[in-house]
């Protein structure tokens, strides 16, 4: 990634301080260094074990900002009163001392804390993954699919110290796919991220953002995903389970039970709009090449790819080589 350019143009540009750990926010901050903003301070989240060894790895926007030469900080709290103190009170002194005049966050996973909040001039813009007041809160993308909302999108807001409370300074909305799971939806979204808060920046500029509040009306929260979400339920409609499947992909996924207990991974399914058989919620109707045919508390779920505990996801023609025909049994 190229560095801003040392011109007269660049030394006037906004100094913006970034805050974010994972691939969407690193795009934002590449989009931010592209478009020349100097950036004087990176925070991120500390090193976490990953992989099969579980060795420590960088986030994305840490391996980002070494790439580019930025300074990088890893605080495990901001709030100068808590159990990090000293980390925060470091954190606290590196933003003064960048003299940034804008922070931008984008999926940090640390709280600001007031004290942060208002030590840059023109404050903290955070880049959130909905069209605002739907979806505040922890998982929008995966939230969004799973109630089958038709668009979704990216808002500018300007931070204060509620909960994805703050005025709302751009946004801009998207469709979403028949398709999306939560990866292709991530992607699409954190490349519109990245597009939209250079925009804001130049817009912040030149002073010609306006700031307005979020309406009233619309508000919903999108609560972090919780493992026990998982099962697939089979009592609920079958348009519901394949929004499931696609916005808990790939974490925490989706899984039943083989009738021998076995427990197995779901990676892709479809609900089909007309099914001549019927029967009762979890029984497989028909197992086929195409996929297995699960009857549901409305319609029929296909589902085409599966994993079993310590296999690789493939799809049911290949898994059902060494399967028996679960045709007619019933899945819990």
């Amino acid at each position: 990634m190229n560095r801003a350019p040392s011109t007269p143009e660049a030394a006037r540009r906004l100094r913006v301080a970034f805050a974010g750990t994972p691939e969407f926010a690193a795009r934002a901050l590449g989009a931010i260094l592209e478009a020349g903003y100097p950036v004087p301070l990176v925070l991120t989240q500390p090193d976490r074990p990953a992989g099969r060894g579980m060795k420590l790895q960088a986030s994305p926007v840490k391996q980002l900002a070494l790439r580019s030469q930025l300074s990088v900080l890893q605080p495990q709290g901001l709030r100068l009163e808590g159990r990090y103190g000293d980390q925060a009170a470091l954190a606290h002194e590196a933003l003064r001392d960048a003299e940034a005049e804008v922070l931008v966050v984008a999926a940090y996973g640390l709280i600001l804390p007031p004290s942060v909040l208002t030590l840059p001039r023109l404050g903290c813009v955070n880049i959130h993954a909905s069209l605002l007041p739907r979806w505040r809160g922890a998982a929008p993308i995966q939230r969004a699919i799973e109630a089958g909302d038709a668009q979704t999108g990216i808002t500018l807001m300007q931070m204060d110290a509620g909960l994805d409370t703050g005025d709302m300074l751009m946004a801009q909305a998207m469709a979403i796919g028949p398709a999306d799971t939560a990866v292709t939806l991530h992607d699409k979204l954190a490349d519109l991220g990245a597009a939209l808060v250079v925009k804001g920046l130049d817009a912040l500029e030149r002073g010609e953002l306006q700031p307005r509040p979020q309406p009233e009306a619309g508000v919903t929260y999108a609560a972090k995903i919780a493992k026990d979400e998982a099962r697939l339920q089979w009592t609920q409609p079958a348009q519901r389970l394949e929004r499931q499947v696609r916005a808990f992909t790939p974490w925490p996924g989706t899984q039943f039970s083989l009738p021998d207990g076995t427990v197995v991974k779901v990676g892709a399914a479809e609900a089909l709009q007309e099914h001549p058989q019927s029967g009762s919620p979890g029984q497989v109707l028909r197992s086929g090449p195409e996929g297995l045919d699960v009857c549901c508390g409305e319609g029929v779920l296909r589902i085409t790819k599966l994993q079993k505990p310590g296999g690789t996801m493939q799809p049911v023609a290949q898994w059902r080589q060494s399967a028996p025909d679960l045709t007619g049994k019933m899945l819990t």
